[in-house]
């Protein structure tokens, strides 16, 4: 089966995917933890990871069912085409969520426009190119997932 992505109502992405998960259909609404502050407290909250955006992973055929859950809205396409997702792109999220918020990373001598694959980290095997080359950092294209990683550089005394 496929992973699709469905669009939904905003700030409905939890209710959608728990919805959906209910109704036996396998949905994913990545999420991270952030703290939020109001004038009287700090609270530290759940939200999605991609806003108005989840994962359901259904049968071509069955894709219209998603639309029985309210706020479910519309997949997103790509080339006239519903997005598909693949399942490494997926475990690949599901595995950056999964490890500590710290970790060491160790690189010297890249240079702007060099091809590397990632040895460790949540994107472990992923390839890059350096965009950037800062003091304190580097700017990663991770092609095959089509985001953008930054890397802090640890200065070691």
């Amino acid at each position: 089966m496929n992973w699709y992505v469905v669009y939904t109502k905003p700030k409905w992405e939890k209710k959608v995917a728990e919805r959906l998960n209910e109704a036996g259909i396998i949905a994913y609404c990545p999420l991270i933890t952030k703290v939020h502050q109001w004038s009287d407290r700090k609270k530290k909250v759940e939200v999605p990871l991609f806003n108005s955006y989840i994962f359901v992973q259904v049968e071509e055929k069955e894709r219209n069912v998603v639309f029985s859950i309210p706020g479910a809205i519309r997949y997103l396409f790509w080339l006239g085409k519903p997005a598909i997702v693949k399942e490494k792109e997926i475990q690949a999220i599901q595995n950056w969520l999964d490890i500590p918020d710290t970790f060491e990373i160790m690189v010297d001598k890249w240079q702007k426009g060099d091809k590397i694959v990632l040895e460790s980290g949540p994107f472990v095997a992923q390839s890059a190119v350096v965009q950037e080359v800062k003091h304190n950092h580097y700017i990663l294209v991770l092609e095959s997932l089509g985001c953008v990683l930054k890397v802090e550089k640890k200065i070691k005394i």
